[in-house]
């Protein structure tokens, strides 16, 4: 009988230690960094940042398309396409979603309207800071992010206005988020009413500084598919939350809730956290 017992408590601590059945496998993403543009430096620290974020939470691993180098221009064009092959529509089944880390330029991506299809399909899109000075001749891309970047003054101190507290990407930020120094992007064909707004400017984000509505990130719904965008993101102090970084103009609690406001529209747009997707 006692063996009979130590069996059957063996058994249950085995059980115990299982994963569960049910659990969730990670989500996958697929990162470009691919740049047919200006080439931004904090690229390779966004990039660290989304995988530490990944491993961090155990909810989403990332693979990486890199940019490649030490090309001259026919043979980089050439590599690129190369490289870029990973967003056909073939390679994407194997993702829930793509992230554009401050890609720049017209890319040579293989297809298209295929890419827009697999968004529209119920997958996810992450636009990182440059990801709006993407494909300028691409109408319906510029349509599925919510707008284009135009044009950036110098960089300053801005307070960011969090217009929806209970969304994923802005549940961690204050009311009011003051960012030391940051690059600020101001858009072109852009409306409000397109997307979910969650964080704004209420003046021009250079002199003069009148009173006015800035976009600086939003939420919306593209098909069955999820976009966020942000065009935060430029500097690596605003990322990295080394406090020893060189040159630092953010402090380290402003790049810890960047950290916070990333991963939670990664989140929301991989539809691991509930939110508003559209107005």
């Amino acid at each position: 009988m006692k063996a009979k017992i130590l069996v059957l408590l063996a058994a249950c601590l085995f059980s115990f230690h299982l994963p569960s059945a049910n659990a969730a496998a990670p989500k996958k993403l697929l990162v470009v960094t691919t740049t047919a543009g200006f080439k931004h430096t904090s690229i390779p620290t966004l990039t660290k940042m989304l995988e530490q974020l990944g491993k961090q939470t155990g909810e989403f691993s990332i693979d990486v398309i890199l940019q490649p180098t030490n090309r001259p221009g026919p043979e980089l064009t050439a590599a690129m396409k190369e490289a870029l092959l990973k967003l056909s529509p073939e390679n994407l089944a194997h993702y829930d979603g793509v992230v554009f880390a401050s890609t720049t330029g017209e890319l040579p991506i293989p297809d298209p309207q295929g890419l827009l299809d697999w968004i529209k399909a119920g997958h996810a899109f992450i636009g990182i800071h440059a990801a709006s000075d993407t494909f300028h001749r691409w109408p319906g891309y510029i349509e599925m992010l919510g707008g284009e970047f135009d044009h950036h003054g110098q960089q300053l101190s801005v307070d960011c206005l969090n217009q929806d507290p209970q969304h994923p990407a802005t549940a961690q930020l204050p009311k009011t988020w003051t960012i030391a120094q940051e690059e600020v992007y101001q858009f072109k064909n852009y409306n409000p009413t397109n997307v979910h707004e969650l964080l704004i400017l209420d003046k021009r984000p250079q002199a003069p500084f009148t009173p006015g509505h800035y976009a600086m990130a939003w939420s919306k719904s593209y098909g069955t598919g999820r976009v966020f965008y942000t065009s935060l993101g430029h500097r690596e102090d605003l990322i990295d939350t080394d406090p020893d970084l060189p040159n630092r103009r953010n402090d380290v609690e402003a790049a810890k809730l960047y950290q916070k406001h990333i991963l939670g529209g990664v989140e929301w747009a991989l539809g691991l956290k509930m939110g508003a997707p559209t107005p």
